[in-house]
């Protein structure tokens, strides 16, 4: 029989893949030691720093790839595609007209395994740590692995649930590899889930004390400390809390987060890349295969007073070689290039300012408290966009499409927030269909690893194909 994804030995397989890594101030060392045996029966403090780190880089797989976490997600939100069909004509007979098939696990059916596979690791360090003696690492430093662990626990699994939603996810992951895999969760369940993982995480990380035992990198500059880093996990709470619609939380996790109009707004933690030996490099970087933004993006962007176009197309996107990608009865041409990551260690937004200013906006309108929901807007159009403040209609309506607007040229090719936000108010079909087969998507199906060891597969919407509406 097959082993699910999430149950097979995923950890033993991403340790030996990260062994290599050894540069950008990420240094884990080698992964292939500490091995499994050793975390299970004699781990060490060095051990589980190492795997602590080696937990950023997990965290980065598959996110910054032509055909990963950002692409993906930005073809079904339209903010982008990949034309390079010559390659594999999936990127446009699949991701934009559909059906997302189970079976593409390059595809309809990605964004699970890596993301289960840290989640993973994540459960081996977090067992291994109450193995080590107070002496070698003191109990304020292992609530501070704690914290950190399961927030990352919580980022992964969120990055699953956005992208299967209604068919929901495993949460059951501390399971032996052979045994029978954890259940499929609803989204709710797997919602309550992330929720009490960030909780437990503030929890652990408000008793961590001063310092982490473990570096977090570049990235994570000004975030470092168990205190500051408190503050990204804050700020996930709140992003979760507004796709929960529970707007209260939101604004008190943003409030606890690093949310600063003061400071610029790309403050925030990153992903990042290097070129040496071994490490990730960022694969999304312009000029990358056929990677095009969506031409109409340039002719929906708002118009700044002096008539010229938002900063944000103009500082994003520029007129390059013009691509075509086809299959079959869908084609799609443009020849706007991304120029948000102009290199191959560009680094990448985890979670930034300028988002939280919005999330704020959102829930606020959610509270509906529109004045106070536009002066983020606000706030946002004259920074990011060098717009004139919204002289729109004042409804709840109208000012939510205003605040999804500046959401999709804020938070452009940056992780799927269009699609994301999009399907969140049931507006999807709002967003360009760019071809006259073309399809929205309401959620990506299962692997199928996932599916053939469950016997009731046959019941589970995510192992069916997804047509789109």
């Amino acid at each position: 029989m097959t082993a699910s994804i999430t149950s097979r030995r995923l950890t033993a397989a991403l340790m030996g893949a990260l062994a290599v890594v050894g540069c950008n101030t990420l240094d884990v060392g080698d992964l292939n030691n500490p091995g499994i045996e050793e975390l299970s029966t004699n781990p060490s403090a060095v051990a589980i720093n190492t795997l602590a780190t080696g937990l950023l880089v997990g965290l980065r797989n598959n996110v910054a790839e032509p055909n990963g976490y950002i692409v993906l997600l930005g073809m079904m939100g339209r903010e982008g595609f990949n034309l390079n069909t010559n390659s594999d004509p999936r990127y446009m007979s699949e991701m934009i007209a559909g059906p997302l098939d189970p079976g593409s696990g390059a595809f309809g059916a990605n964004t699970w395994p890596q993301r289960y596979a840290n989640i993973r690791n994540a459960t081996t360090l977090l067992n291994a740590l109450e193995g080590v003696s107070d002496n070698a690492l003191s109990p304020e430093r292992k609530e501070g692995i704690r914290g950190f662990a399961k927030t990352i626990q919580a980022i992964e699994l969120l990055r699953i649930i956005v992208t299967r939603d209604v068919n929901g996810a495993v949460i059951d992951v501390d399971r032996s590899p052979t045994g029978e895999p954890g259940a499929i969760a609803t989204r709710a369940e797997t919602y309550a889930r992330i929720v009490a993982l960030l909780e437990e995480a503030r929890t652990h990380l408000l008793a961590a004390g001063t310092a982490f035992s473990f570096p977090l990198g570049d990235g994570f500059a000004g975030f470092n400390t168990p205190a500051n880093f408190l503050k990204v996990n804050r700020a996930f709470r709140a992003r979760v809390a507004v796709y929960l619609n529970d707007w209260t939380t939101a604004l008190a996790a943003l409030g606890q987060s690093f949310l600063d109009t003061g400071v610029s707004l790309g403050v925030g933690a990153y992903h990042t890349y290097s070129t040496g030996s071994g490490d990730l490099t960022n694969n999304i970087l312009r000029g990358t295969a056929v990677l095009r933004a969506n031409p109409l993006l340039i002719t929906a962007a708002q118009l700044r007073a002096n008539g010229q176009v938002d900063l944000r197309v103009s500082s994003k996107l520029a007129t390059g070689t013009s691509a075509t990608g086809t299959s079959g009865a869908t084609s799609i041409t443009s020849d706007q290039d991304f120029t948000i990551y102009p290199t191959n260690t560009t680094r990448v937004p985890i979670i930034r300012n300028e988002e939280l200013i919005l999330l704020r906006a959102e829930a606020n309108l959610g509270n509906n408290n529109i004045a106070q929901a536009l002066v983020d807007i606000n706030f946002i159009r004259s920074n990011a966009g060098g717009l004139p403040n919204y002289a729109g209609a004042v409804t709840a309506g109208a000012v939510l499409d205003e605040l999804l607007y500046n959401k999709r040229y804020s938070l452009l090719w940056e992780g799927g927030h269009s699609w994301i936000d999009f399907r969140h108010y049931n507006k999807l079909t709002a967003l360009p269909r760019m071809t006259a087969n073309g399809k929205f998507f309401p959620a990506m199906p299962f692997p199928n690893n996932e599916c053939l060891v469950r016997s009731n597969a046959a019941s589970l919407a995510g192992c069916a194909p997804v047509p789109g509406i």
